[in-house]
């Protein structure tokens, strides 16, 4: 079962990444918060959850075993798929998604896409304790950008928050009233409509 992977950006995208190790493509599947610190290109190293269905084998990649180890707990959920944990990890910050559930927070899980109260509240009572015992989410609450030129980014955004779980007509609205100019970051675009989104 593969644990980590170490090897050189083939391609980047918004939900996955293609890793080359040594001239072998791993297609791997990540949250926005290790797409926003991932280089366009250059050597990576990432910490890999192997999820082994019937008619399939699918990786997901994070750059921290933290994240890694939220994802599985995530999973040990009733009702909680890989989609949708990886969902949850890109929706909220680590440490805030932990403060969440040691927390007792529903309201604040329940407004990620996909999580209604009932779900919120199964993740509070099966997650609260194994959090606190794992001290999960003492990182930075964002992780670090890195600038880059890019070209009109919308289409891609809007693919994006429509895998998050947003309605298509929620997430125009909220990109149609962003100023945005042709030279900003994806990042910053994704970023800026998860804030109001999430508001």
């Amino acid at each position: 079962m593969i644990a980590l992977l170490t090897g050189k950006v083939a391609y980047k995208s918004i939900d996955h990444i293609i890793v080359d190790v040594g001239g072998v493509g791993y297609r791997v599947m990540i949250p926005l918060s290790t797409f926003y610190s991932l280089p366009e290109s250059g050597d990576i190293r990432l910490h890999i959850f192997t999820h082994v269905k019937e008619d399939a084998i699918h990786l997901y990649g994070f750059l921290t075993s933290d994240e890694k180890s939220m994802f599985a707990l995530l999973l040990s959920v009733s009702g909680v798929g890989p989609k949708l944990a990886l969902a949850i990890l890109s929706n909220i910050p680590l440490s805030d998604l932990s403060l969440a559930l040691a927390g007792g927070d529903s309201k604040r899980l329940a407004a990620i896409p996909g999580i209604g109260k009932k779900t919120a509240e199964r993740l509070i009572l099966e997650l609260s304790e194994k959090v606190r015992k794992l001290g999960l989410g003492s990182l930075p609450t964002s992780p670090p950008v890195r600038p880059k030129a890019a070209a009109n980014h919308l289409e891609d955004t809007l693919s994006a928050l429509l895998n998050l779980g947003y309605k298509e007509a929620q997430a125009k609205k909220v990109l149609e009233s962003m100023e945005i100019s042709a030279d900003t970051p994806l990042e910053d675009i994704l970023k800026g409509a998860l804030k109001i989104l999430l508001k």
